[in-house]
């Protein structure tokens, strides 16, 4: 029985939505409602460009998607209105799963304090664990200018942390 395109963008949506919102919430710096709205946003860019058979075009269309995501995030970075108002602290919300909630805290905290283009470097590189040539197509942007982005946001991730944190830092 031939599956519909539908069905398969179906199947391809569950099995990326929980990888695509972790990877959102990094972008946002914990932003859970921002980080959701990121991927709602991915995942109908996803849907309109499967319904022309994007599936059977794009080799692998789970990096595809955090292509669109980072994309979709330096989009909305680019657009914030001046009516919005950026918090020194998290707002209480739904916390992203980890061991320790006062690293995880110190870490999206730290990568809150790095401009947009330098957080989505962080995150495509360090998180995600793409190469210097996939950040740089992801983010639409030249492999120099991504490994510049690396080593500067490294640095301040790791004067933001001190010693106690910078060992989460290395690269």
């Amino acid at each position: 029985m031939k599956r519909s395109r539908a069905d398969e963008f179906m199947e391809f949506a569950a099995a990326r939505t929980g990888h695509l919102l972790r990877s959102a919430c990094l972008l946002t710096s914990g932003d859970v409602h921002l980080a959701e709205d990121l991927v709602q946003e991915t995942l109908r860019r996803m849907y309109v460009a499967w319904g022309r058979r994007l599936g059977r075009r794009i080799d692998n269309p789970a990096a595809y998607a955090q292509t669109v995501l980072v994309r979709a995030f330096l989009t909305h970075q680019g657009r914030r209105s001046s009516d919005e108002v950026v918090l020194s602290e998290l707002p209480d919300g739904q916390a992203l799963p980890a061991c320790d909630p006062d690293t995880r805290l110190a870490l999206l905290h730290a990568l809150a304090q790095l401009p947009p283009k330098d957080r989505a470097v962080v995150v495509l590189r360090y998180w995600e664990d793409r190469s210097v040539e996939e950040t740089a197509h992801a983010m639409n942007t030249s492999a120099a200018a991504v490994r510049t982005r690396s080593t500067r946001a490294l640095a301040r991730l790791r004067a933001l942390l001190g010693p106690s944190l910078a060992e989460f830092v290395s690269a």
